[in-house]
């Protein structure tokens, strides 16, 4: 396949190697081990944990088309991802920049592993650049962004944050899971690791955990090596669904993009919504950077309703068709309210700062009929 190619066709063919008896669809090699070859070192030895095995490597391939990274490594979950990849360009001692609201399971790692480990952190506004300066510390050695934070939505101002970290010769790292590579590519746009959970938007179907890491070669080397002895592998069987998802990955998300748009237009024009967090809107403050940036807003919405949290449990209970349910990007409709869930073990006051309330509502897209999706929310707020 040639390098120009859309995304669209890069999701069907990269990462194919050669075809086995002709089949069109990478097997599961379900093998721990492998014979032995001529190996440089250790993390060289064909083994399932060393991610090197024909299942591993052909997302990797994939992976890398996608998002225009040199290498990328698949791990077993997005927190296998972030954990590793943190902990690999931190080293001992090391200090983090980060945005100041960001996924429960990553605040958790920040605010609760980081101090046992050695590790530091300041949190940041990172759509305000003036004020990253004062975080810097002698041993800050990363910073750390998400495309859309989960789960309010917020849009940091990547081009500053990008030249901010070579400025000051940092690491940049962006979890870009609710973005997608469809909608936003970081390393076109200087950032040094992608990170996601393949387990949302790149495998689609709610049957799978996965992480993937995306950047230069180097830096992927080192994170696979930091993986190798954490362990955080994936299984072959887990390779072949997520590779087989990814192929529709474009489909999905086009149509998500879409009805999330219709259904976000619909909740801020209706009278039983407070706000609405969702980056198509005019009213949201990085629309602008969006519109710029991305090639489509996105499946997720946020959205507070007038009477909180006992509002938000009503309409829930009302909906037909999202399930109430965690994790995101599949093509089921999901809502959740992240004060009791994937945020809950923050403390209140945590989430205050972040700006989580507890009638907040995330509210992960499909791929059900657009028109069914209007129907229902306007049935469940009348």
């Amino acid at each position: 396949m040639s390098a120009n190619d859309r995304i669209e066709t890069r999701v069907i063919h990269a990462g194919v190697g050669p075809r086995i008896d002709g089949a069109l669809v990478t097997p599961i090699f379900q093998s721990a081990t492998y014979e032995m070859q001529s190996q440089a070192d250790y993390h060289d030895i064909r083994y399932l944990r060393l991610n090197n095995t024909p299942s591993h490597l052909a997302l990797h391939r994939k992976l890398a088309a996608l998002e225009v990274g040199e290498a990328a490594l698949v791990t077993g979950s997005g927190m296998a991802a972030i954990s590793a990849a943190l902990l690999t360009v931190l080293g001992a001692g090391g200090h983090l920049i980060a945005q100041s609201c960001l996924y429960g399971g990553t605040m958790d790692i920040l605010t609760r592993e980081f101090a046992g480990l050695g590790l530091s952190y300041t949190l940041i506004d990172a759509t305000d650049p003036s004020q990253w300066r004062d975080a810097l510390r002698p041993n800050t050695r990363a910073i750390y962004v998400e495309s859309l934070t989960n789960p309010t939505l917020e849009i940091a101002d990547f081009e500053a944050v990008v030249a901010f970290a070579r400025e000051q010769k940092l690491v940049s790292l962006i979890d870009s899971t609710f973005a997608s590579p469809v909608n936003f590519r970081p390393i076109e746009h200087g950032f040094d690791l992608v990170l996601h959970s393949c387990t949302k938007y790149l495998n689609g179907h709610s049957d799978i955990t996965a992480g993937a890491v995306i950047g230069s070669a180097d830096l992927v080397e080192d994170v696979r090596k930091k993986l190798n002895l954490l362990g955080g592998t994936l299984d072959p069987h887990a390779c072949f669904l997520l590779e087989r998802g990814m192929k529709t990955l474009a489909l999905r998300v086009k149509q998500q993009n879409e009805s999330a748009l219709a259904v976000a237009r619909l909740l801020e024009g209706h009278p039983a919504v407070a706000q609405v967090h969702y980056p198509g809107l005019q009213s949201h403050p990085g629309h602008g950077r969006a519109s710029r940036l991305f090639d489509g807003y996105g499946g997720m919405i946020a959205f507070e309703l007038h009477g909180g949290r006992a509002a938000a449990e009503r309409c829930i209970a009302r909906l037909r068709l999202p399930v109430h349910a965690v994790s995101l990007g599949g093509v089921e409709s999901l809502i959740t309210m992240p004060s009791l869930s994937v945020h809950g073990g923050l403390t209140a006051e945590e989430r205050a700062t972040a700006g989580i309330n507890d009638g907040l509502l995330r509210l992960s897209i499909g791929i059900e009929a657009k028109e069914d999706l209007l129907m229902d929310f306007q049935q469940a707020l009348a």
